[in-house]
């Protein structure tokens, strides 16, 4: 246990002694201005995402909020930390834009496809109701003629899809629509092979961003 701490603390000197020297200016403008990020990721808390890396956004460009499998509760439903963080991010900090994230080999969407797995773990499991209809969407386009892999592909993007659904429940995000002054988008990134594939507002497929 006192290694990974000291893992985690070699790693605070070698930001402060390789890092902050090179950002410095940026650091402190940012901790001198309020913040004013231009987008919200809601992604998930699976440890090998870093939306700042993929995006290559500095300090102060992205509100990120994050949790098992990239979900939004409808709004009403589960009223908690994620509705907060929409609720702020649209009304106090007028970001612009809102990403729903997921990736490749998410643990909650194989969690979907086998409920054995969270039997043990009851919060997870009802956190997981967010997302049945996903699953149920899923099995219907593939109508079983798929393998285990292109069902977890497809519930993937289907829940990506689902929680932008939800997130329009939320009268914050609801009324700024409305207006105008913000757009979603849904995305699932690759993790092995660092792409990742967008669905624009008012698109049903997952465009791959190239390299141009």
């Amino acid at each position: 246990m006192a290694d990974v701490l000291e893992g985690l603390k070699a790693g605070i000197r070698k930001f402060q002694r390789e890092v902050y020297p090179d950002h410095r200016e940026t650091y402190l403008k940012a901790a001198s201005e309020p913040q004013r990020p231009s987008t919200l990721i809601v992604t998930c808390a699976d440890s090998r995402i870093d939306p700042e890396l993929i995006t290559q956004c500095g300090p102060g460009e992205l509100f990120v909020t994050r949790n098992i499998g990239n979900m939004v509760p409808a709004y009403g439903e589960m009223l908690g930390g994620v509705s907060a963080v929409l609720e702020y991010a649209v009304s106090a900090l007028k970001v612009k834009h809102l990403v729903v994230c997921g990736h490749t080999d998410c643990g909650a969407m194989t969690a979907l496809l086998h409920p054995e797995l969270v039997e043990t773990m009851p919060t997870v499991k009802k956190w997981l109701h967010n997302a049945h209809t996903a699953l149920s969407v899923a099995e219907a386009l593939l109508e079983k003629s798929g393998d285990e892999s292109s069902l977890l592909r497809v519930v993937t993007e289907q829940n990506v899809l689902l929680q932008m659904q939800h997130v329009r429940t939320h009268p914050s995000v609801a009324g700024a629509v409305a207006r105008g002054d913000l757009t979603i988008s849904g995305w699932v990134y690759d993790i092995g092979h660092g792409e990742v594939r967008i669905c624009e507002e008012g698109k049903a497929a997952f465009d791959l961003v190239s390299e141009r």
